[in-house]
């Protein structure tokens, strides 16, 4: 007698998102760590390579900002749906004031 086949696994309920935050070479500020905020609740984190986990079939909003002293500058958003490649890049502007952009990896 054949076995009955085996049940599906559930699709995830989560997916990672890599993001890689990077700082120009040459700048006119320093000491200054970006937040990350994700679906409202922003973090502080470094600079490199890091991995965030989101929604697996929901959109996620990701925006990036830095913040020294009380002036916010380097603003960059971004909303990923579940089909978008999961890697990206911030890259955050030279100059204390302007926005900051996310590219593909």
């Amino acid at each position: 007698m054949d076995a009955a086949p085996a049940p599906a696994d559930p699709p995830p309920t989560t997916r990672r998102v890599q993001l890689t935050l990077r700082k120009p070479g040459v700048r006119l500020w320093g000491g200054i760590r970006p937040t990350l905020v994700i679906g409202g609740r922003g973090q502080p984190v470094q600079w490199g390579v890091g991995t965030w986990q989101v929604a697996a079939d929901e959109p996620a909003e990701l925006e990036v900002f830095l913040y020294a002293r009380g002036w916010r500058f380097g603003d960059a958003r971004v909303v990923l749906a579940p089909a978008d490649p999961p890697a990206l890049a911030y890259r955050a502007p030279a100059l204390p004031f302007g926005r900051g952009r996310f590219t593909s990896v």
